[in-house]
């Protein structure tokens, strides 16, 4: 079946449900993609994997977008191991309140993808036994697949003990530097950093106050320097030594 055949397939099979089928890019590894509401997502796997003529017994992958203000895009991706096609399904979530059914009943596959979406995305995948952090330390704070979460760690949140020479938890010491390509706070994202988080040359808007800059005399115009002043010369500094037909004494 082509992409355009898997589409139109899915859709029929999920009819009444409002289903929206269209082709990802990518030429001869296109794939059809089908969005479904949330509600029906389980339904909507369980269709790919029953259905004769789509036979997607093979369960690739799960992971999720952020689309800012519309929310996150959960997306799986399904393989026919017998029709060597493939699925790509999608569906949108609030970001106020992610959550989407779990699909490891359908595909036990799903379980390390959809502990780890929810650890990277904050995204709750209801009827799943085990949300446990897959990657992250328990102690992790945050979701760092989310656009408003900035990497660096020294930036999102102050580091808590001396990792480097010169650092202390009393503070003082090294200044921190915000890493080369990191956002100045404000700049990205939606959550405030925390002052003193910010590294050097923050100013007001947090992190340390930046250093006042320097003035720089103005340099002349050309032929306004003034002449410069000849060294004295002293006796040691005559290469010519003493004059012609002088006698040194004794």
């Amino acid at each position: 079946m082509t992409p355009e055949e898997v589409g139109r397939r899915l859709v029929t099979l999920l009819a009444p449900v409002e289903a929206t089928a269209t082709v990802s890019g990518g030429q001869a590894h296109s794939r059809a993609t089908v969005d479904v509401p949330p509600q029906p997502w389980r339904a909507a796997l369980l269709a790919v994997r029953d259905d004769p003529e789509l036979a997607c017994d093979y369960f690739d992958w799960l992971s999720a977008v952020d689309e800012l203000a519309e929310g996150f895009d959960v997306v799986a991706h399904l393989w026919s191991t017998t029709h060597r096609h493939g699925v790509l399904l999608r569906a949108r979530v609030p970001r106020a309140t992610p959550t989407i059914d779990s699909v490891v009943s359908v595909y036990p596959g799903a379980a390390w993808h959809e502990r780890e979406t929810h650890e990277m995305f904050g995204i709750d995948f209801a009827g799943h036994a085990d949300l446990r952090p897959l990657l992250l330390p328990p102690e992790f704070e945050g979701h760092p697949l989310r656009k408003e979460f900035v990497l660096a760690s020294r930036v999102a949140k102050p580091w808590p003990g001396a990792k480097e020479p010169g650092e202390s938890e009393a503070g003082g010491g090294r200044r921190p530097i915000r890493p080369s390509g990191v956002p100045a706070p404000g700049e990205w994202g939606v959550v405030p950093t925390p002052a003193g988080a910010g590294g050097a040359g923050e100013g007001p808007r947090g992190g340390t106050p930046a250093r006042p800059a320097r003035e720089r005399p103005a340099r002349p115009a050309p032929g306004a320097r003034p002449p410069r002043t000849p060294r004295s010369a002293g006796p040691a500094a005559d290469p010519a030594g003493p004059e012609a037909g002088e006698e040194g004494t004794t």
